[in-house]
Formats: structure tokens, sequence, C-alpha cells
């Protein structure tokens, strides 16, 4: 623990000390029942729809060199484990010409389905995953040892085992969680950095940031905000050391962005383009990608950085989809504790959802921390580092209340992170308390949290008691209610009681059409000839599979009827129903979905599409985003009038929202005035 001078020593007296391998053991202890809780509670888990993506796309990366694949993410966790199953063999086929995000999708599924064994895939990613964020655990509790000390890192690390959102993510092929830890590893040693200027720990946060960027999108976020405190703490730390000036903390602040910047590079390796082709390979333009973006200035940053070679061609355009989906556009209706916001939802819907997703015992030991740290009962050796962390922590929340929220609480894991450090530090305090009433308060509060969180299996799905996980689908539907990991489930109830039955089922749930036809998955809409009559009325009959997420109120594709019927079986929360039901929107989005693989394919069917559009909207007009592809469809074939209807339709039933609807009314503007043939189709926002 590091030696705090007298004269900065608060008042409390000082912790119990443990050596060096005591600490060392508890952290594998820790980590290694971690690795096994997550084994046991995700066993059956089907993986979620991005997974195989990441796999393949970082098999491309590994294999090829190749970064045109999944640019929206950057590559490490891809690479590590692309590695590990391109070690295994896997057969990835010549690249195609790819027609936007749904045919490079239908890509990589023939990858994953077809030509390799997706089961197998799937067992490797997971070890790969659990040996990654068990690195990165370990270095993540070495970081906060360095900082404040064993017992605050042990603490961190408590609260992080418990929490079954990191349980649930401990082996999944997604980037949420290492930039979680990767991040809080670079904001844990900047604190202690900026705090002394010391060159270890600025090395060691620009190392942490370097392959955070590596990792997600939202990792600029981080080395924005850590700009920003070390600029402060440049004028306010006080000076430790001779020669210790502020033109030398500018430099070194400026090393550490540099050091940065250049681990990504590096992860690139150091080539400024996506591939070896002489020609831009992604699944869309760089340039359109970046006209998609509704801001001006957004647009001019992206291009500029672009045109000067600032960051690598994939990483920006991973950029500009995330700042579309992300920022701008991906606007869904969202079911927020129970109320249907058609369009952003409340300021603080990721606080909201933190405190729903998080056990009652860690919420109240992160709020005994940020209590013990405003009545200054924490050492005042950490008022600096705590400093850089509440800043930060404050920061990344006021960027999320910006954002989209589709992802739930995987998006605010870096967030749940961060607090968890004040969690330690009530852990902290316990240990060091005169008393014993802290003590059995924290006691209490850590057996009550793994109480709550321990027993649940299928640990994505948890919820803690005050929202209870049974009723969660009718309070919340964003990617934190579930994401497509009971597919196994619904195979076997399919297999044993549905195809017996010769029944063709309604399914609203995230599962490709590849993997369909792999598994035996029959469904409404997969054969169009046979589904046609069915594709034009309201009424279901017969079984119907729907995720708990489609369940609540929405503006479109509302499944009403259901929320008034019993399920015939329910597997966490992927809902069965069979029956006769009034479901004119999920008859609408089967067809929608159709449209859209005639649409965005290597063999495009643009009659078709406008035909299943157009019968989808009937059933359904609502879909303003339908509605805007009737319009371009319109446009593509010379009809003035009819893309003109069909845009105002979308403009009609649009949310409230500058983002969305001004597009749309920037497009009829222009489809009034100008030649249709040097019109540009209007980007669809629901397509990434």
């Amino acid at each position: 623990m590091p030696r705090i001078p007298a004269s900065e020593a608060s008042s409390q007296p000082a912790t119990p000390a443990i050596s060096l391998r005591i600490f060392l053991l508890l952290v594998v202890l820790l980590i290694s029942g971690a690795i096994v809780r997550s084994a046991i509670a995700t066993r059956l888990d089907s993986w979620t729809q991005d997974e195989g993506y990441h796999i393949v796309a970082g098999v491309s990366y590994v294999q090829r060199g190749d970064f045109r694949l999944n640019p929206e993410h950057p590559p490490l966790v891809k690479l590590w484990v692309g590695a590990i199953v391109s070690s295994a063999g896997f057969h990835l086929e010549p690249f195609r010409e790819l027609h936007d995000k749904n045919d490079e999708r239908k890509f990589v599924d023939e990858a994953t389905y077809l030509q390799n064994d997706p089961d197998a895939m799937q067992r490797r990613g997971r070890m790969a995953m659990w040996a990654f964020n068990a690195l990165l655990l370990a270095v993540f509790t070495l970081a906060l040892r360095r900082v404040f000390g064993e017992f605050v890192a042990l603490g961190v690390l408590l609260i992080l085992v418990i929490d079954p959102t990191v349980a649930a993510h401990l082996p999944l092929v997604l980037t949420d969680l290492p930039v979680s830890l990767l991040a809080g590893t670079a904001v844990v040693l900047a604190a202690r950095a900026f705090r002394d200027w010391s060159w270890p720990d600025l090395a060691g946060c620009s190392l942490a940031l370097g392959l955070a960027l590596a990792t997600k999108h939202s990792a600029p976020v981080f080395a924005v905000l850590l700009s920003i405190a070390g600029l402060v703490l440049l004028f306010v730390a006080p000076r430790t050391r001779p020669g210790d000036t502020r033109s030398r903390r500018f430099l070194q602040l400026g090393a550490v962005m540099f050091g940065a910047l250049l681990i990504l590079w590096g992860f690139y390796r150091f080539r400024f383009t996506e591939s070896s082709a002489p020609q831009e390979v992604f699944n869309r333009p760089l340039a359109l990608k970046i006209a998609d973006l509704n801001s001006p200035f957004r647009r001019v940053v992206l291009t500029q950085i672009a045109a000067t070679h600032l960051l690598p061609r994939p990483y920006v355009w991973g950029l500009a989809d995330t700042i579309r989906a992300g920022i701008e556009g991906r606007t869904e209706a969202r079911l927020f504790y129970g109320r249907v916001y058609n369009g952003n939802p409340p300021r603080y819907f990721f606080p909201g959802i933190l405190f729903a997703k998080l056990p009652l015992g860690l919420t109240l030991l992160i709020f005994v921390g940020i209590f013990l740290f405003l009545a200054r009962r924490l050492p005042s050796a950490w008022n600096i580092p705590v400093f850089v962390l509440s800043g930060v922590t404050l920061g990344f929340f006021i960027v999320l209340a910006s954002g989209a929220t589709y992802g739930g609480i995987r998006h605010a894991l870096p967030a749940a992170t961060l607090l968890s450090l004040f969690g330690g530090f009530s852990l902290h305090a316990a240990l060091a308390a005169r008393t014993k009433l802290l003590r059995l308060a924290v006691g209490i509060a850590l057996l009550a949290a793994a109480a709550s969180a321990f027993p649940i299996l299928r640990p994505y799905e948890y919820y803690n008691e005050l929202i209870g996980m049974r009723t969660a689908p009718l309070k919340f539907n964003d990617e934190g209610v579930e994401s497509e990991q009971r597919v196994k489930e619904m195979l076997a109830y399919y297999v044993e009681h549905v195809k017996p039955a010769g029944e063709i089922p309604v399914i609203n749930y995230d599962i490709g059409e590849v993997e369909s036809k792999v598994r035996g998955l029959d469904s409404l809409g997969s054969d169009l000839v046979r589904d046609a009559a069915r594709l034009k009325t309201r009424l279901v009959t017969g079984y119907v599979f729907i995720g708990g997420r489609y369940l609540g109120p929405k503006p479109f594709w509302d499944a009403a009827a259901l929320r008034a019927a019993k399920p015939v079986a329910r597997f966490g929360n992927l809902f069965i129903y069979r029956g006769t039901f009034d479901l004119p929107g999920l008859v609408a989005g089967s067809s929608y979905w159709e449209a859209v693989d005639k649409i965005y394919s290597d063999k495009p069917d643009f009659p078709g599409a406008e035909a299943l559009l157009r019968q989808s909207l009937a059933l359904d007009p609502a879909q303003y985003f339908a509605s805007i592809e009737v319009g371009n469809l319109s446009v593509a074939r010379g009809s003035r009038e009819d893309a003109l209807h069909a845009y105002s339709d979308a403009l009609r039933y649009a949310p409230d929202l500058p983002s969305i609807r001004q597009p749309i009314r920037d497009q009829i503007q222009r489809v009034s005035t100008q030649a249709l043939s040097h019109i540009l189709p209007l980007r669809n926002p629901q397509v990434e």
C-alpha cells in the first residue's frame, strides 16, 4: 500500500497490512472463483448476435491482415479471439463485394454456420475471453493496489466478482467488459500519474489507454476526459521534485496521448488502409458513412481526420458508425421503468439502468463510499486520485446522457466499473473503523449482494429485487433484458412441440436467416410464396416466439395481444404463446425484414422489396423507417409522387427528434425541387 505522509493522513486508523504474496493469492482465488461462477451460470447460453461477427472478423484480421469486416469495432478483442480460433483451424471463403451491413452479416453468417462449426467456435471464443478478461481483471486490481492500497483493490475486485452483469460478460466475445477494465485501469493510473507526474505511472496510463482505444470506439471519450483532468492538474497538483514544471507536465501529458495513439496504430499494423486493395472495400464507402451523419461539424472533423491520416481509415469508419448509431441515429422507442419514450428517454436513463441491474447491496456500498468521500473521511492523499475518478465518471455519464440507449447496461459498464471504486472505499473504511457498526453494515451489504446474485443462472437477464426478474420485460426493452441467448431452448421447444404439429411459427427473436436454415428452424416469412397469404393478414394463429425486450409497449411492431395472454412456455425472457392473436405489428415486421434482405444484398430485388414494404406498411403504418425505404425505391424508379407520399408518411410517424425529422424534411425538399436522378437515398435510421 502506498505510504501516506503523516501530514497528509486522515484521522482514520490505518487498515491492517497484508503481504504481497497473500494479496496475489487472494486475487487469483477471487478471479478463479469469478470464472467458475461464470462458467456455471452461463453454460447454457447461446451466443449473442455480434459474437460470431467479431470472431469471423478477427480470423480475417489474423489470417489476411484485412480489416474490412466489422470496422465499427477496433481490432484488439477480435485479434485475441481470432488468433485462438484460427489456431484450431477455420475456413474463410475469399471476400466478395459487400453491400451494406446486412449483406456483410450474411457473409459472416455463412462463414459461421455453413463453412465452420458454430458450437466449436463458441466454445473456443468463450475460453479465449475468460482468459483475456481474467488477465484484465488482474491488471486492473494491481493498478488499484498501486494507487489505493490492498483493501480497496480487493474490495473492488470482490464487487466485480459479485456483479451478475460482469459474470454474464466474462465469456462473451464482445468489447464492453474489456474496454471497461482497460479504461478503468487507465483512469486509476492517471489518478496517481497526475498527482506525482512520475514516468512509470504515465507510461502505464498510456499503455492502458492505447489498449482501450484499440478495443471500442467509446474509449476516445476517456482520452478526452483524461486530457482535461491532466490539464487541470497540470496547474493544480503540487510540485513534488525539482524540475517538475508546468511545461514539463504538459509534455508528459502529450506523451501519454501520443503513446496511446501509437499503440492504436500498431494494432492496425501501422497501415492507414483497411486492406491491401487499391480501393476501399468496406460494406459502405467511408465518404457515404460520414455523409450519413447529421452534424456538419462531425462530418468535417471526421473528413479531416481521414484526409490527414491522423487515424487508420477503418477506425475513422468505425467512429462514423458509432456516432451515427450511438448518438445521432438508431433512435428506438424506449421502455424505461414501464413508461414508453418514443425518442430519447430521460437523461438519467443510464443511472436508472445501473440502479436496476446492480444488486442492492453493491449499490449501498457505492453510496457509502461516495458519502465517505464527500464527508472527507478518506485519506487526504487520495484527494487528487478521487478527483480524477469522480470527474471522469461524471463526464462519462454526461456523454452517455446524450447517446443512444439500446445497449442498456453493457454501454454503461465503464461507469459501473469506475463506481465500484467507491464500494472499495467502503471496505477500506470498514476495516479501518474504530467501531464495528460500519464493518457490520459493509459485511451485511456484501452478503446480501452475494445472496441476490450468485444463485442466478443466466445472469445476463438479472434485475435486482426492486425490479423483479419476472416482470422486467414489462418495464424495460433495452438489450439488458435479453440478448438472443435462449436460442438453444427455442430450438429444443420447436423440435419437440412445433415441428411435429406441422406449424409455421411467428418468431420475433434475433436469429439470422442462415442460422435458422442450418438449425432447421422454419418461421413465417422464410418462404414468401408459401406464406404470402399469412403475411397480408393481421391475425396470427399458432405458435409465437418473442424475446422479452419486444414484449412491452411500442409505437410500431407492438405485441399488445400477447401482453394480455398467458404464455404456454417461458424460458427466462423468451416467451412462447399459442392461439389466435391480433398481431399486425409482428406480421408487418416479418415482411419488413424480408424486404431489407432484398434491398441490401449482392443480388438486390427492388420491386420485390417495395411490394413487401407496402404490404408491411398496410398492417403497421407507424414504421416510419419502412416509409423511408419506399421513398428511396420510388426515387430510384423515377416516381416523384410516390416518393413524396412515402417521405411524408415517414415524417408523420417519425419520433419528435430533430436528428430524425430534419433529414426527412430535407429529402422532401430535394425531391420536390431537384431532378430525381441527382438525389441520393435517405439513410434508414434503423439500418446500422
